[in-house]
């Protein structure tokens, strides 16, 4: 029997696993696949091809089903799919042809599963500032013009990976209208993460309000991690958004810089912009609510756990004290980030609060 030893696995490996392992779960990546895919790889180099071919499994069972005709078997395996490229992307940044491969097949996946999901869904161009940003437009069966939700994403999230997100708020009778918005998806090669993400939510309303199958009148928003920040940010700014959810979301992206993960760092130095660290902290500085939290006046409900070791749960409380609104504070006790590990604490809860809200 050999008496060599394997090597410890790579520390950016053993991060992601540590710090992501439960929202992977959450938002579609099958247990089994999780630990099978994390099991087999050392180094951070092989992450994104090993998401990769298991991403590439679950499309071959879709465009299987497809041929067959099993359509709403081909939507699901399809959407499934891009949520496993995604996390072969999604912080693969210093690779970045390989990234981009995985993160077209994202696209190519869900754009190919929306007709055939329950409800469908429609991609959406929505111009800003002389080009165009891109998201997803479902709504549910049998109403006509439901109020809408518009979803903001996180640093390292995109549309492509929402589908769990949007299913409790489409079986309340509520739109859903996920966007890549700048430093995110589809638009982070060409627009960098800002910090007055507002005047990319303002678009994306105007953009509501020309459709005629949607009622923008009841227009909710809700955002993830630092989709949180954009979500709050957003409410401060624009009076049309009549009601908000901030998941984990920083108060203060600056302040949070020194204790966040080595790879989310990198990832916002990239999708920034930004030339060297001490350039993208200089970025990180202008995502703040300080100055503009006091102007939120719609109800807001912002959510995080008290063992979250990427936004510290102070940082709700910060902003629940700030806000001029109603508010409604959820701390979860053993959460950790977005409360992923107990994602039956909030996911229907700020559900059926939106509702309530906005008419569901």
């Amino acid at each position: 029997m050999s008496n060599e030893t394997k090597p410890a696995k790579d520390p950016r490996v053993a991060a992601a696993v540590s710090h992501w392992g439960h929202r992977f779960v959450a938002n579609g990546i099958a247990l089994a696949d999780f630990e099978d895919v994390t099991g087999s790889i050392d180094t951070w180099d092989q992450w994104c091809a090993a998401w990769s071919a298991r991403g590439a499994a679950h499309e071959a069972l879709g465009r299987e089903a497809m041929a067959q005709g099993h359509t709403l078997s081909a939507g699901e395996h399809l959407q499934r799919a891009g949520v496993y490229y995604h996390f072969g992307k999604f912080l693969f940044v210093h690779d970045i042809p390989q990234m981009k491969a995985a993160h077209d097949k994202a696209i190519a996946c869900r754009n190919d599963a929306l007709p055939h999901l329950s409800p469908p869904g429609e991609r959406v161009e929505i111009p800003f500032e002389g080009g165009k940003l891109f998201g997803i437009l479902r709504k549910p069966a049998g109403m006509d013009r439901p109020p809408v939700i518009l979803m903001a994403c996180g640093l390292d999230s995109c549309k492509e990976e929402t589908g769990e997100y949007e299913a409790p708020f489409l079986a309340r009778g509520i739109a859903t209208l996920v966007f890549d918005g700048p430093g995110q998806g589809e638009a982070e090669y060409d627009l960098p993460i800002r910090g007055n993400y507002e005047t990319a939510t303002s678009a994306v309303i105007d953009y509501a309000e020309r459709r005629s199958d949607i009622d923008a009148s009841r227009l909710g928003m809700w955002g993830v991690s630092l989709g949180g920040y954009y979500s709050s940010r957003s409410a401060a700014h624009d009076k049309r958004i009549k009601a908000c959810v901030a998941l984990s979301g920083p108060y203060d992206w600056g302040e949070a810089w020194d204790r966040l993960p080595g790879l989310t760092r990198e990832a916002f130095r990239v999708r920034s912009h930004s030339k060297s660290e001490d350039e993208a902290r200089k970025v990180a500085a202008t995502l703040t609510l300080k100055d503009c939290a006091k102007n939120i006046t719609c109800p807001i409900f912002i959510v995080t756990g008290k063992l979250d070791t990427v936004v510290p749960w102070q940082d709700a409380e910060c902003l629940a004290r700030e806000v001029q609104g109603p508010c409604t504070l959820l701390t979860v006790e053993d959460g950790n980030h977005v409360v992923n590990n107990r994602g039956y604490r909030w996911r229907t809860q700020t559900a059926d609060w939106m509702a309530g809200v906005l008419g569901g």
